[in-house]
């Protein structure tokens, strides 16, 4: 098969087991299910990162000191990216006023919904389009590469569009509008895929820095914008959990590695 076909049936798969698995944990009014989900996607993501990806990009012939300076530069790239964001949205709400919001909110909540919807349907569908580039920077590299790469990316989405719908939801957006905005932002995976592989074809040899990246990437997620949301449960059982769970995550990429084979 070649890799144009592989990256699409990944990312196509990725983008439709992520929504269907979100769907059903939002539309079941489980939002207790996103924690668990989160400590899963820590271990997930870090497994493929420093069992998978890191490995194979070190194997690729490119001094280490390219490919690990390369990581350090997109976890520094990411967190200047995040912060002109959030600047951006701080600036933009002290502009227009704080104390607007309410009274907005008031007057026509299915606007505001509107509005909230639109800003998370752009920001999961840039997330969702880079995710398309890095799994076809991975299958570009190893098939089974490709595989775990897409698996680790379904188990960090799915509480990320679990947590989409429930606040779309929140904000009074109705079920079906919410369904149709989380799939619009998940076919942006497979628009990102089916870039990145033509992209891909005409630059091989960029192919360890992209992995570099993508690496950089699903470190700046765990680190940055999953683990701390797991430091405001902080009971011994939770904390159990969580542990448990992040070994789980590991434990499926391992797994993975195992079942797929060295392709």
């Amino acid at each position: 098969m070649s890799i144009l076909l592989e990256t699409l049936a990944a990312t196509a798969s990725a983008g439709a087991l992520s929504f269907t698995c979100a769907g059903v944990i939002a539309l079941t009014a489980r939002p207790h299910w996103v924690p668990l989900l989160v400590s899963y996607a820590i271990g997930a993501l870090l497994g493929a990162v420093f069992l998978e990806i890191l490995p194979h990009a070190l194997s690729l012939g490119r001094p280490p000191e390219l490919v690990l300076s390369t990581v350090l530069g997109g976890i520094l790239l990411f967190f200047m990216l995040e912060r002109m964001v959030l600047w951006r949205h701080d600036h933009g709400s002290h502009h227009h006023g704080h104390q607007h919001a309410p009274a907005l909110v008031a007057q026509d909540p299915s606007a505001h919904g509107a509005r909230t919807g639109s800003m998370i349907v752009i920001g999961d569908s840039v997330h969702n389009f880079v995710d398309g580039i890095i799994i076809s920077a991975a299958f570009a590299s190893d098939v089974r590469l490709g595989t775990i790469t897409a698996l680790a990316i379904i188990a960090h989405g799915i509480p990320q569009e679990s947590g989409d719908f429930l606040v779309l939801l929140h904000g009074g957006l109705s079920r079906r509008r919410a369904l149709a905005m989380n799939l619009v932002s998940s076919a942006a995976m497979v628009a990102g895929g089916l870039f990145g592989a033509l992209a891909l074809s005409a630059v091989q040899s960029a192919v360890p820095v992209l992995l570099s990246l993508a690496a950089a990437s699903m470190i700046y997620v765990a680190v940055a914008d999953l683990i701390p949301g797991l430091h405001r449960r902080a009971s011994l059982s939770a904390t159990l959990w969580q542990i448990s769970l992040i070994l789980l995550g590991v434990g499926t990429i391992r797994l993975a590695h195992w079942l797929i084979g060295e392709g």
